[in-house]
């Protein structure tokens, strides 16, 4: 047996991280570490490929008290994020799992900060009633002469105790234009089970409405409204494909060929 080069296994090493699923990052890490026996390599490859891993999944993190995900959109280089309701910038170790260097960070009190706010307030009241564990942020960029605006939203159950982990999380894009607003979202659900098995489920979709703009409280109470509804959409989209997977593929295209009677049958009365 050859022994890989170190780019090799750096490549390697990278490649298996990417397919960590959502909170499992970590416990890859320990695995590859116990596996290659070189702490170093594996930190050489996995910090790059963490920071991809946290952001892409709007991980969320505790920091003086609060919780602010870790995105594309409140990324300002060099593992350092900003949180913009409490307008303050940290940084993060996306292998150790650790905040440091909290400072300040200044935003411009205008009137695309007065809309974030709004959007922000009307969107965290929505996921604190619907969502038992879900996170959300609103997030203002600059494109030119235009304001835009990117809301996330993430809601996550891991339980690998039980052998099962999942994520919900969609984002939502738009321009604050006057009288109408194009606004697009991208769903992503994905769930792991491995109890005896190792199945990995990934369903996304993507979803685009018009709505008017006239003030901060119509709007902000238009975009909830159309995130509520879209959310239930899909939310009942996955069940009937899970109903419906059970029905045909478990129920019937996975085992043997039986007629379905639906009728309990007392094995040990045929026995005997």
């Amino acid at each position: 047996r050859q022994e890989l080069r170190e780019p090799e296994k750096v490549s390697l090493i990278c490649s298996l991280l990417r397919q960590s699923p959502p909170g499992e990052f970590g416990q890859v890490v320990q695995d590859l570490s116990a596996l290659v026996r070189d702490d170093k390599l594996v930190r050489q490859g996995g910090a790059r490929v963490g920071a991809c891993h946290n952001k892409n999944n709007f991980t969320p993190i505790q920091i003086n008290g609060r919780t602010v995900l870790l995105t594309h959109y409140n990324d300002l280089g060099g593992n350092r994020f900003f949180d913009p309701q409490d307008k303050f910038s940290f940084e993060f170790d996306h292998l150790r799992g650790v905040t440091s260097k909290p400072q300040l960070h200044g935003v411009m009190l205008d009137e695309g900060e007065l809309w974030r706010e709004a959007l922000h307030k009307g969107l965290k009241a929505y996921v604190s009633c619907h969502f038992p564990v879900g996170n959300c942020c609103v997030y203002k960029k600059s494109l030119g002469k235009r304001q835009m605006f990117v809301a996330c939203l993430e809601a996550h159950q891991y339980q690998p105790s039980n052998h099962w982990n999942s994520l919900w999380k969609s984002d939502w894009t738009f321009a604050l234009t006057p009288f109408t607003t194009q606004v697009t979202g991208i769903f992503l659900l994905q769930i792991h089970y491995f109890r005896g098995a190792n199945l990995h489920v990934t369903v996304s979709k993507s979803v685009s409405e018009t709505l008017n703009v006239i003030d901060q409280s119509q709007f902000a109470t238009d975009f909830v409204k159309f995130v509520k509804a879209e959310d239930t959409k899909f939310h009942i989209a996955i069940l009937e494909n899970i109903q419906a997977m059970s029905e045909d593929t478990w129920g019937k295209n996975l085992r043997r060929k039986l007629p379905v009677t639906r009728t309990f049958m007392n094995w040990n009365k045929l026995l005997n």
